[in-house]
């Protein structure tokens, strides 16, 4: 994943101003909206980084590019990977009961060793590790099995690669050598078309596009190329200009994003792939709480996970993807294929509306200090309830004057024995499509 100095801080500033600036990067073509309906419904991803990093516990590619050891110790983590303990059943399994509807697997990073038994002269983990086997295909399959959407993760560049320019971050191996960076293209296309035909990804999760240009990546017959297999697959932002929808990495938006579709992917602690000293876990309320703020702007979340080199997932990773499970089943009616929701000066939280905008969804965090109020809907209001418990709610409205165009306030009576442990949800019924005072308020002119 990205990670930066001091002496690149342009670049970091660049990939997180892209996706939401407006010039999207998403290409608008023929059906491509069609396509992307199961994305944008589906709310929730599992990002899953693993690779020889978790031998050591070491910053993913990023450990030797950037100094902090060298590319030859690095690479004697493949002696360590042993995946002896891994159960790609039992993973997907629990991706499944965490709520996610897709899950992005890195099948290359940086480092250039694939997790797939690729026929390139090449690193892999059948061929370089003890684990001396695919371990790509049994996990895209059990993926398939339990009906979730398959994405592959792939590096565009690879560090590793003899003929690859980049290097460490100060050392290229060349420049202006046409004839190495041809080979280069060639064996990343043969590797892509190894996932394509091998795996064929409902979602192709591109990294590193920002060391060279769309043409020199080739993006656009990389994107030809693909689409050609699959029409409907779905290709992320880092394609230099070639992706479908925008991402962002680590830092939550403030504000929606302009871009029609769009998703954060963000760590569970501050680490992509595993590392023994990172305990700095983020807590499931605040991890549902971040959830509720992408899809309240009606975008999605890829949480990561790092499983260790054994093929095992922490146990602090397998506790917030169960409470997160237990959250989004019992709020399912207010996440899945809901529309981003009203803007927060009609509500002091986030929301979410059904796609004809008839049932409003309202995300409490922690305990009311009396009623919870919603202002500006000229709609009627039919009923409330809480979502998950089915508990009938009592609501009042107040300010509400016959010679005014101003919507009252809507008080809300929340019983404390309703509210869930980490984030209630109210569901509003409206008469129709949701309907906002969006005005300046009034003075009485007649009586």
């Amino acid at each position: 994943m990205i990670k930066r100095k001091c002496s690149n801080i342009s670049i970091i500033i660049l990939l997180f101003i892209i996706p939401f600036t407006g010039k999207t990067q998403n290409i608008v073509e023929p059906g491509n909206h069609e396509k992307m309906e199961w994305f944008k419904d589906a709310k929730l991803g599992i990002f899953i980084h693993w690779g020889i990093y978790a031998v050591d516990g070491i910053s993913e590619s990023w450990a030797f590019h950037n100094h902090y050891i060298s590319h030859e110790d690095y690479m004697k983590q493949l002696n360590g990977f042993t995946a002896e303990n891994y159960k790609p059943k039992e993973w997907a399994k629990l991706i499944k009961e965490s709520g996610a509807k897709y899950a992005v697997i890195t099948s290359k990073h940086h480092d250039g060793v694939a997790l797939w038994d690729t026929n390139e002269d090449h690193f892999s983990v059948k061929k370089n590790t003890p684990a001396g086997k695919d371990v790509l295909t049994p996990f895209v399959n059990a993926l398939r099995k339990y009906d979730l959407k398959v994405g592959l993760y792939y590096s565009l560049i690879d560090w590793s690669y003899p003929d690859y320019p980049g290097f460490l971050r100060d050392k290229p191996r060349y420049s202006n050598d046409t004839a190495r960076w041809n080979k280069f293209i060639r064996f990343n296309m043969n590797q892509l078309n190894e996932i394509t035909t091998q795996f064929n990804p409902d979602l192709y999760w591109f990294d590193g596009d920002w060391e060279h240009s769309a043409e020199e990546w080739s993006a656009k017959e990389i994107r030809e190329n693909i689409l050609n297999h699959n029409p409907k697959a779905i290709i992320n932002s880092r394609l230099q200009g070639y992706g479908d929808y925008a991402t962002t990495e680590q830092g939550l938006p403030v504000t929606k994003p302009k871009d029609k579709y769009w998703e954060l992917c963000m760590t569970m602690n501050d680490s992509w792939g595993f590392q023994h000293n990172d305990l700095n876990y983020k807590t499931p309320n605040q991890i549902i709480r971040i959830f509720v703020d992408c899809i309240g702007m009606g975008g999605n979340l890829l949480l990561d996970i790092g499983p260790k080199a054994d093929g095992t997932i922490p146990a602090e990773q397998e506790e917030i993807l169960k409470e997160l499970g237990r959250w989004t089943k019992k709020h399912k009616e207010a996440i899945y294929g809901t529309e981003a929701g009203i803007p927060l000066e009609h509500f002091y939280g986030r929301t979410t509306l059904s796609k004809d905008k008839t049932m409003l969804y309202l995300f409490v965090e922690g305990k009311p200090n009396g009623p919870v109020a919603l202002k500006g809907i000229k709609n009627k209001i039919h009923r409330m309830y809480v979502v998950g418990n089915g508990t009938m709610l009592n609501f009042d409205i107040k300010g509400k004057l016959y010679w005014s165009s101003v919507p009252g306030i809507c008080y809300i009576d929340l019983p404390e024995h309703t509210l869930d442990e980490q984030v209630t949800v109210i569901a509003v019924l409206l008469d129709g499509p949701v309907e906002l005072y969006r005005e300046d308020g009034q003075i009485i002119e007649s009586n």
